[in-house]
């Protein structure tokens, strides 16, 4: 379901393994789609650690919702299910096969958090920072949006057009793509506006 240019993407799902790995891969390639290639492996291990604990230890189902959302300087990853059981971060016990999962995402995130949601349940999140934009932002451009995939190179403004006001950033002003796959009964779908 699209509804708008946006820097959102939204998955509702099973916290099933073969569901995790589809997960993964629609957060990989909406984070190419968003040009950001260089936060694909944090952000698939982190997502994959949270979606893991809500198929281990979420109760008392495994529906879930990932949402991903760019901002300026930060692109915030988060989990919600309906379980309102806080999860912790301990030291995990070397020979133990689990209790690795926080950890991770504390070490590749540059913060994370956990917060009720309103139905009961709960929200674990977790953020990675940006780098710099390559192109510095104006006042009237907050918030950004991302640039679209068929944006048109900047151009140089005619002698008539410098008269008057000029966008400076005219391709980042374009939109980009909005994701919102819902569970359907046999297989999760994404759809990617491009």
């Amino acid at each position: 379901m699209i509804s708008k240019p946006s820097r959102h993407c939204a998955v509702e799902l099973q916290a099933l393994p073969p569901r995790i790995g589809q997960v993964r891969r629609i957060v990989s390639a909406q984070l190419r789609y968003w040009h950001l290639d260089t936060l694909i492996d944090s952000a698939a291990l982190g997502v994959t650690e949270l979606l893991t604990n809500v198929h281990r230890h979420a109760l008392p189902d495994k529906q879930c919702r990932v949402e991903i959302v760019l901002h300026r300087d930060r692109l915030t990853v988060a989990v919600r299910d309906s379980d309102p059981r806080v999860p912790s971060l301990h030291g995990a016990d070397p020979t133990a096969a689990g209790g690795r999962g926080l950890p991770l995402v504390a070490s590749v995130s540059e913060s994370w958090g956990v917060r009720p949601h309103d139905d009961g349940g709960k929200v674990v999140w977790f953020t990675l920072r940006l780098s710099p934009p390559a192109v510095p932002a104006t006042p009237a451009a907050l918030p950004l949006p991302v640039p679209s995939l068929t944006s048109q190179p900047l151009r140089q403004p005619s002698p008539a057009a410098a008269r008057g006001p000029v966008d400076p950033v005219p391709a980042l002003r374009a939109g980009a793509g909005h994701c919102a796959v819902r569970r359907e009964p046999a297989t999760a779908r994404s759809t990617v506006a491009g």
